[in-house]
């Protein structure tokens, strides 16, 4: 099963299901078309069940194997976005949130004026000047992105 082409490609796309097993509904284990693995199936599953055959929240709740907020969070996201809204988001911040405009042109400044400076360095330039702790790798990838982004 873990070699499964199906759930590889579900687990690519961060849709792989992390508790199959709390998916108690009969159409997951009768019929093959419905795959309790598929987080994005069972999710628009939950949701038809409650609009469309008028199954109550807590019930289609414990059988979809989800919670009250959880449920509330699907189908506020689905009303918003449609089925793509039911892709899990990727956590964490979306954007550099330390290395702002200001700090990179900072950053470029100092490597302008010296571009062997170590990116060791250059993280505690950032430190003195701005109050931030930032990785040299960071600062390294920063700059590449930034390099990729002017081409």
């Amino acid at each position: 099963m873990a070699d499964d082409p199906k759930r590889r490609a579900l687990r690519q796309r961060r849709s792989l299901n992390p508790r199959p097993d709390n998916v108690r509904d009969p159409l997951f284990h009768d019929d093959p078309f419905f795959d309790p693995d598929d987080l994005v199936q069972v999710k628009y599953e939950m949701l038809r069940r409650v609009h469309q055959d008028a199954q109550r929240i807590t019930e289609a709740c414990a059988a979809f194997g989800f919670s009250r907020p959880a449920f509330y969070q699907a189908q506020s996201t689905f009303e918003r976005e449609g089925l793509p809204g039911l892709l899990p988001k990727r956590r964490g911040p979306r954007a550099a949130h330390k290395l702002t405009e200001e700090v990179l042109a900072f950053v470029a400044l100092q490597l302008a004026e010296d571009e062997t400076v170590p990116w060791s360095e250059l993280a505690e330039r950032i430190a003195q000047r701005f109050d931030l702790t930032v990785h040299p790798r960071s600062i390294e990838r920063a700059l590449m992105r930034a390099k990729k982004k002017a081409k």
